[in-house]
């Protein structure tokens, strides 16, 4: 049964002509360079950590990480999803394909096509996550001019129709348009939103952007929900990465615009301060982050919880970035980074069943990379 939500109470989206010239711009600047007010930028507070590249691992340090190929000549690969028969399921955001990957094996396999996906910027076929009894892959991309869930059967070997469960998150601009999945330890969907270039949606709650919302597997809302409606948390910019922790703590990583990038601790009807700040500092009620880096230094997008570490996937810095987790008081340790430079742009990473290791997804072939042979890859990484 399709999910029909209310409208946004947003501003409308740009006029055609000029959100081309504003994803152009997009394009050609990267993601974090928005043209955004200085003044949403504030120096970290001193219970925000701060990283940039003086944090990345020296060569031959023990702490680093094994590489191996598993497959390479993906188009812009996004959405990860593993499942209990070692494989994974895999999505490319530019050309709507689903694949089937074997980390052991690279072999891969096409499972079908969503012909409604509506790509361009950042828009297109985005996260995916499995059920947890496997008996469905739940999918968010974009079509004409919002964003929509679906979930499509699923018995191991193929895909069934895709029916939809949630239409009407703003989409369709071409930027901003969040895109994460992850089922939670509570059997309930977590999805990450962007602001759609509309950066006063995030603070409106009857919009659906710039959100963390929480439904059940059938699209509704979740019971216990703050605000009896989607929304779990509010205020944020743009959210590509979510991940649990062992202690059942739930993880976001958020892009910037001028200055700051983000990790956030989510809890349940938090408001993150977008747009009136961009990293910590935020007013009364606000919720800081518990990380920032510089736009240059991350762009992050996927993220993913193994071997005691938050893994963040970082697009413009060009690394992998490890997190710790602290003990007692400091949630986090100081992050390091891995790979820089060694792989280009980073896109998603996702931890595989038994802690056999990570696996990592470059985003070269997406308009805004520079294309190395055999792009775009995905790799398994292992200590």
């Amino acid at each position: 049964m399709t999910r029909r939500v209310r409208r946004s109470r947003a501003a409308p989206a740009p006029a055609p002509a000029i959100a081309l010239a504003l994803v152009m711009g997009l394009a050609l600047a990267g993601c974090g360079d928005d043209p955004e007010p200085g003044e949403r930028a504030n120096a970290p507070s001193e219970a925000t950590r701060t990283a940039g590249p003086g944090d990345d691992v020296d060569a031959g340090d023990p702490v680093a990480l094994d590489s191996r190929t598993v497959t390479t000549g993906l188009t812009s690969p996004w959405g990860l999803s593993a499942t209990s028969q070692e494989a994974v399921l895999l999505s490319e955001r530019d050309t709507g394909r689903i694949l089937r990957v074997d980390p052991g094996s690279g072999e891969r396999k096409e499972l079908r096509a969503l012909p409604d996906v509506v790509p361009g910027g950042e828009a297109g076929l985005l996260g995916l996550a499995l059920t947890p009894d496997e008996s469905a892959l739940l999918a968010y991309y974009t079509v004409e001019e919002s964003s929509r869930i679906v979930s499509m059967p699923w018995d191991g070997q193929s895909l069934g129709e895709p029916e939809v469960l949630l239409e009407g998150i703003p989409g369709g601009a071409g930027y901003h348009q969040g895109g994460a999945l992850l089922v939670g330890p509570d059997d309930l969907l977590y999805v990450g939103t962007g602001d759609n270039g509309v950066p006063e949606s995030a603070q409106d709650r009857g919009s659906l952007s710039g959100k963390v919302l929480r439904l059940t597997l059938d699209g509704q809302p979740a019971p216990g929900n703050p605000f009896d409606d989607e929304v779990y948390s509010y205020g944020h910019r743009n959210v590509q990465g979510l991940a649990f922790d062992d202690e059942g703590r739930l993880w976001a990583s958020e892009f910037g615009a001028n200055a700051w990038d983000e990790l956030n601790l989510i809890e349940a009807g938090g408001d993150y301060g977008w747009p009136q700040v961009e990293g910590s500092g935020g007013g009364e009620g606000q919720t800081d982050p518990v990380v920032v880096w510089r736009t240059e230094d991350a762009s992050p997008s996927g993220l993913a919880h193994w071997d005691g570490s938050l893994w963040m996937a970082a697009l413009r810095g060009e690394r992998l970035w490890e997190i710790p987790l602290g003990d007692g008081d400091a949630p986090v340790e100081q992050p390091v980074g891995h790979l820089a430079g060694e792989l280009g742009r980073l896109r998603s990473v996702l931890a595989l069943p038994g802690s056999d290791g990570l696996l990592l997804v470059t985003s070269n072939t997406d308009g805004r990379g520079e294309v190395r042979d055999g792009d775009d890859r995905a790799l398994l990484l292992t200590r």
